[in-house]
């Protein structure tokens, strides 16, 4: 685990888009990829769904560094995590609890008083992370992003409203 010091958060850059692409395929291919057909995987691969991804949202991203390195990102909307990402040699070391910090400090700011989420049914690492973090079932419905038999979870974790008046740097 890395000491919290160790790892600085950020808003993200134009110039950070190439290192934000290749997150994104990491995380994929040690996580998505075996669980999808092969149709799936070359559509993912033909649209270059992380350079859409990143070109459409990127600038709303959060970036986590450490030693100078981009290692994860976090985007969030309103009230929902659309996307939290950290790198596989870099997971298991605080990270993504930074990641998760800010963006539930952000969504509580914003008054909502609700965290919500997806993931699949398969992905167990993530949804011991989250359960961890407090988040909890609320809905299960087929994954209809890849076409490929999956299930997706639908996940929302109360928040805590007295963590508006919190500061971080940002």
């Amino acid at each position: 685990m890395l000491p919290a010091s160790g790892i600085h958060i950020r808003r993200a850059t134009s110039s950070d888009a190439s290192l934000l692409r290749a997150i994104l395929y990491e995380t994929y291919e040690s996580t998505w990829f075996p669980e999808l057909t092969p149709a799936a995987a070359r559509r993912f691969r033909d649209e270059d769904r992380p350079g859409a991804y990143v070109k459409a949202r990127g600038a709303a991203f959060r970036v986590a560094e450490c030693g100078g390195q981009v290692v994860g990102f976090v985007d969030w909307d309103a009230d929902f995590v659309n996307a939290l990402h950290v790198r596989p040699g870099h997971a298991r070391q605080g990270v993504g609890s930074r990641l998760m910090d800010m963006a539930e400090t952000g969504i509580a700011r914003a008054g909502f008083p609700t965290a919500r989420l997806e993931t699949d049914t398969f992905n167990a690492r993530s949804r011991a992370f989250y359960a961890k973090r407090g988040y909890r079932e609320a809905d299960q419905y087929p994954d209809t992003e890849w076409n490929s038999g999956l299930t997706t979870l639908l996940l929302v974790k109360p928040l805590d409203q007295t963590a508006k008046g919190i500061r971080r740097k940002e």
